[in-house]
């Protein structure tokens, strides 16, 4: 899982096994940021639509953006803070941008730990091209 800025920019990133819920996984996510403060907005598809996870954010200060899911009947959105979903383009492209690095493509690591740090190299070296 990452968490991206504006500009595409890694501001975070984790690993965890298959078996787990992105939903659960995007508050330990925002605790292994890079940068110190925690971002205004998240973007997420229709999978990040709980009611759960939209309290646990609002609680430290953070507005969740993801599409209504078909399964929920509560807390129907209107629409305008979708517009901003429109720049989720942004993190696919981060996506891709790791996608170039051989080692994260094909998971050669055994060790959890191993394959993490090679994320974050990832992330370094991405952010040394862009800054």
């Amino acid at each position: 899982m990452a968490v991206a800025d504006r500009n595409g920019l890694p501001v975070a990133v984790g690993i965890a096994s298959g078996e787990r819920g992105e939903t659960t996984l995007v508050e330990e996510t925002l605790e292994q940021r890079f940068v110190d403060e925690l971002p205004a907005n998240l973007i997420g598809d229709t999978a990040y639509d709980s009611n759960k996870l939209d309290a646990a954010l609002k609680e430290k200060g953070v507005e969740m953006i993801a599409p209504v899911n078909a399964r929920h009947t509560k807390n129907k959105q209107d629409g305008r803070r979708l517009r901003r979903y429109r720049r989720r383009w942004k993190i696919e492209r981060l996506f891709a941008w790791m996608m170039r690095f051989r080692r994260l493509v094909t998971r050669y690591e055994h060790k959890a730990e191993n394959f993490l740090g090679f994320v974050k190299l990832a992330c370094i070296v991405i952010l040394l091209r862009r800054i």
